[in-house]
């Protein structure tokens, strides 16, 4: 099978950004796009946050919503890759989100993403520099790419990943979807 240029920029990331750094480097940098993403967030107030400021495009709480639903079985997945086991069961789907993403409270989500962002820094603070194990996890990526008529499409497709690239996509997800945060609040200010 061969890959696209887009899988081969991701391979590389993932090698370079993740697998060669120490646990260390990994906690800073997934650290550092934690505390990023709860800053920003922190100043929303509930009524933006359910705001659908772009049609066809998630409100800041339904992208919240997916990091929670998403991070949730993350965590299971890094834990069995550090304890040498490769995770049961197939890839955590690409889009998931709970069944009511809009019914919970603002406040109960972001505590949820915080906690979670907490039990993630754990289990990698835990870990020595040096450790290493042969256990890989299968993760879906998605990258965009852009079609002939410039319009951006997602590839998808399944990764085997080490813990370190499974770590390092954490800080990965949260970027983008930081970016997809400030793009939604940026319209629904533009709107008003």
């Amino acid at each position: 099978m061969s890959l696209r240029p887009e899988q081969i920029t991701a391979r590389q990331y993932l090698d370079q950004k993740g697998s060669r750094l120490t646990a260390a480097q990994l906690r800073d940098r997934v650290g550092a796009a934690f505390a990023a993403i709860e800053e920003a967030l922190g100043s929303v107030e509930e009524e933006a946050a359910r705001g659908r400021a772009i049609a066809g495009a998630w409100s800041v709480q339904e992208i919240v919503d997916h990091l929670v639903e998403t991070h949730r079985p993350s965590i299971a997945e890094l834990r069995d890759l550090l304890s040498g086991r490769r995770p049961e069961g197939p890839p955590i789907p690409a889009g998931l989100q709970s069944a009511d993403p809009m019914g919970r409270r603002w406040p109960d989500l972001l505590r949820d993403l915080r906690g979670l962002h907490a039990e993630i820094l754990g289990a990698l603070v835990a870990v020595p520099d040096g450790y290493t194990t042969d256990a890989r996890a299968p993760l879906i990526m998605v990258v965009n790419t852009r079609a002939a008529d410039g319009s951006e499409k997602p590839l998808h497709w399944i990764e085997e990943l080490d813990w370190k690239a499974y770590a390092i996509v954490f800080r990965l997800h949260v970027l983008d979807h930081l970016g997809q945060i400030k793009k939604t609040l940026g319209a629904a200010r533009a709107g008003s």
